[in-house]
């Protein structure tokens, strides 16, 4: 059916054919300087050939003649700086396409037998998204990839570990293009065991185009994971202490080795994280019907979690011909990790005097384990850069979680009134997901470029609650709480996206997807079961105007979808204390949202944003309580809709030869509206949000680095958040004739990233205040390695989409 599909697509579009015309462009250095005598090569975009080879003149300006109709791209060289290159572009039969401007960065000298890479911007904005170079931050020398995601523009984390995007959730997490399949605290444990020295990029994309799956109400975020392009050995070991409150470290190893047309690569990761979480909560409850006041509650939680992880990744691409390379990856990991909650929970009466204490102790052990494995084949079909791709990945995860909750019950004078209670808790989770992709590029006449795709997954989750109560040292199944849930999801898709250069001056992109869905829950514990069937086409357009050589103008839309988290569909109960608790809702239907974006881009360093997004049956993480028995459970419902108008302003800036500076700043307006609870609810609330970060390069191999973010009192969903920030300073030392690096950093250096906020709709109003582990003292140490020359030949990554991003893990 695949190739059927191909060769419908193939027919109906022309071939190229092979006309002359012309390219031209320009060199700068980092500071704005024209490049001299660089070595300019024009390349085939289909296999890196070497199609022409100039030296740019003593303005820096270049120009190529006689080339054929097809797709290229540019490489610059130049003593002193490291190499670079241009977007793939399409030359035009009798005309002049004009490249954008390249800038060089000054490079330290190269060393034998090794090339030493200049160091990249934070921060750089390219057409389609946001790249954030990890390395490229001294501070986040000891952090894991959640921290190194928390201080990246327009990403926020709240308490649970959710991540959203310029201040809306549902975006999707992709690891070196595939996707991450969890989500929730299951997303937050993979990030918190992954250490940042092992990624090398995070790419911010707010509105992605056709080729990626549908799923993700604010966007994409791709982890890529540090690869290495040279012929023969190469690699970097690393080593990390972080002090805390308590300690963590991190140490992990990065190699590739290549020969001839074998290319073999592998990655292995250890660390182990202690942290604390206070967090204390002010309940007050009143009738639903009367609002009168009944009872406060006062809660303190005192949680400690400590875990490790041990990640290994094994790969190899095989150049089988000059137009076809087979690659396959296996990657695993195991988290196990604990977690205890000592949660005291003061109740008084509507004047204030304390009736009874509860004492809840929780203590869980769980362990995380996962295996996948995928296999990719990339085929040219010709010269003019018909390109056809394959994935196919089969991934894997199995937990255990088991909990004990025990409750003690005291009178104002703390003398004991009722008999402990013990709840014993089971949960394992198994999920296995399979998926196979194929993606096609076809080069028109004109500039234009056509592309199309098929895509299948399959997904199984299988959630067995079980719990038990001790009583009176006998331990007695606890059937009312206990369930067993099976969930199934298939999901098919394609799509088809053209691109053409319009005129000089405009471009555009049109994208058009079409996703099935097919899905099932089966409660195996009551016999209940649900079927949901229903297919979505997502449209994109994208246009750009070049209005002269410093102002740009791009316009895109997107209509986007978030389903369900396999975990929130399943209606087990997960206990937090005898009267908080999560429970999951098989009735969750997806939601969707319509994104547009228009984006100025001043001179390459100034861009501006204005957003729009609405949100229907928005997926809402709300409270509801039971004034009888003074119980507040968590709940996902689609509740309500939600509109979104925001303006962003990003700067980027080589403001001395030693000093870069770049400011990320966003201001959005949410509003919400729906019904929680049979209560109509509307709130309302603008928000700032800043990212700082000022990077200092010294003499003898020293730099720096000093920023921060800052949150203004906002609107997070139902939750009013008050301001918050904090601030990161770091140094960094290059030893070992530059093969060593040292880092020393601090974060959250004056121990302001305390959330604080409430939650007041209907007969609901509760304060929360938050304090974690995030003032910390890192340092580490890196060596790389190698022998071998630079090779521009790219390792694909893996085609699996939104399923890996609903996956929910544990505490840590």
């Amino acid at each position: 059916m695949t190739m059927l599909a191909f060769s419908f697509c193939i027919s109906l579009v022309s071939q190229a054919q092979a006309k002359t015309g012309k390219v031209s462009g320009a060199i700068k250095d980092g500071g704005q300087k024209t490049m001299e005598s660089a070595t300019i090569m024009l390349l085939n975009a289909s296999d890196s050939s070497v199609v022409k080879l100039t030296i740019a003149d003593k303005e820096g300006k270049y120009q190529f003649e006689g080339i054929k109709e097809g797709r290229y791209l540019i490489s610059v060289s130049a003593v002193g700086h490291a190499k670079e290159f241009s977007e793939v572009f399409t030359v035009l039969p009798e005309s002049v396409f004009s490249v954008k401007t390249i800038e060089l960065v000054p490079q330290a000298k190269a060393l034998e037998g090794v090339t030493v890479t200049s160091k990249k911007p934070f921060i750089e904005q390219k057409a389609d998204r946001m790249v954030v170079n990890v390395e490229a931050s001294v501070t986040n020398v000891g952090a894991n990839a959640l921290e190194v995601l928390e201080k990246s523009p327009g990403i926020s984390v709240d308490n649970d570990g959710n991540i959203s995007l310029k201040g809306k959730q549902g975006v999707v997490i992709y690891i070196d293009g595939r996707p991450s399949y969890l989500s929730g605290a299951d997303l937050a444990t993979l990030l918190k065991n992954m250490n940042a020295s092992q990624l090398e990029q995070i790419e911010i994309m707010t509105n992605p185009p056709a080729k990626y799956d549908a799923a993700g109400n604010s966007g994409v975020i791709n982890i890529k994971i540090k690869k290495n392009k040279q012929v023969g050995y190469n690699g970097t070991l690393s080593l990390n202490y972080t002090q805390g409150r308590y300690p963590k470290i991190n140490e992990g190893a990065n190699m590739n080795y290549r020969k001839n047309k074998v290319n073999i690569f592998t990655n292995l990761n250890h660390s182990y994280r202690d942290n604390f979480q206070n967090l204390d909560i002010q309940r007050t409850f009143r009738d639903k019907d009367s609002k009168q006041l009944l009872s406060f509650f006062d809660q303190e939680a005192r949680m400690r979690m400590a875990g490790r992880s041990y990640n290994a990744k094994l790969g190899a691409d095989f150049y089988l011909t000059n137009k076809t390379t087979l690659g396959f990856v296996v990657s695993g990991f195991e988290n196990p990790g604990s977690f205890r909650n000592r949660n005291i929970t003061n109740i008084s009466d509507a004047n204030g005097n304390l009736i009874n204490q509860t004492r809840a102790k929780t203590d869980v052990t769980e362990n995380w384990r996962n295996f996948s494995t995928n296999v990719n084949l990339r085929q040219l079909l010709d010269t003019s850069g018909k390109e056809l791709t394959a994935d196919f990945d089969y991934i894997h995860y199995r937990s255990s979680n088991n909990q004990t909750l025990v409750n003690s019950y005291f009178d104002n004078a703390g003398n004991p009134i009722q008999p402990a209670d013990t709840l014993l808790g089971g949960l394992p989770q198994d999920i296995a997901i399979y998926s196979i992709k194929a993606d096609y590029i076809h080069p028109l006449k004109n500039g234009a470029t056509f592309e199309a795709g098929v895509k299948s997954s399959y997904v199984k989750t299988d959630n067995d609650a079980r719990y038990d109560s001790l009583i009176n040292g006998r331990i007695i199944p606890d059937l009312i709480r206990s369930n067993h849930f099976i969930y199934e999801e298939n999901i098919n898709a394609a799509y088809v996206n053209l691109n053409k250069q319009l005129s000089k001056k405009w471009s555009a992109q049109l994208g058009l997807r079409l996703e099935n869905t097919n899905a099932k829950g089966d409660q195996a514990t009551t016999g209940q079961t649900f079927t949901r069937n229903y297919t979505q086409l997502f449209p994109t357009a994208y246009f750009t105007y070049t209005a002269s050589e410093k102002n740009q103008f791009n316009f895109n839309y997107g209509r986007r979808i978030n389903r369900p988290n396999y975990a929130d569909l399943n209606p087990f109960i997960f206990f937090i204390d005898r009267y908080t608790f999560q429970q999951g809702n098989p009735n969750l239907k997806p939601q969707f949202s319509h994104n547009i974006e228009l984006r100025h881009t001043y001179n390459g360093f100034l861009v501006t944003t204005f957003n729009y997004t609405r949100t229907t049956d928005i997926i809402q993480e709300v409270l509801e309580q039971n004034e009888q028995r003074n119980e507040t459970f968590v709940k996902k419902s689609n509740i309500a809709t939600q509109r979104q108008i925001g303006l962003s302003v990003n700067a980027f800036k080589q403001l001395t030869r030693w000093w870069t500076g770049n400011i990320w700043m966003n201001g959005y307006n949410n509003k919400f509206s729906g019904t929680i609870n049979d209560t109509t609810v509307t709130l309302d609330a603008n928000t700032l949000e800043m990212n700082i970060s000022n990077q200092f390069k010294f003499k003898k191999g020293w730099s720096g680095e000093i920023g921060g973010f800052y949150r203004s009192a906002g609107l997070d969903d139902v939750f009013l958040l008050k301001s918050f920030g904090t601030v990161n300073m770091g140094i960094s030392k290059q030893v070992l004739k530059d093969k060593g690096t040292i880092r020393l950093n601090v974060r959250d250096m004056f121990f302001t990233q305390k959330i604080k906020g409430s939650v007041k709709y209907s007969n609901l109003d509760v304060q929360f205040q938050n304090l974690r582990d995030s003032r910390t003292v890192s340092i580490g140490f890196t060596y790389r390695f190698a022998k071998g020359k630079v090779n521009g030949n790219k390792r694909r990554t893996g085609g699996a989409t939104d399923e890996q991003n609903r996956v929910s893990v544990g505490n840590n």
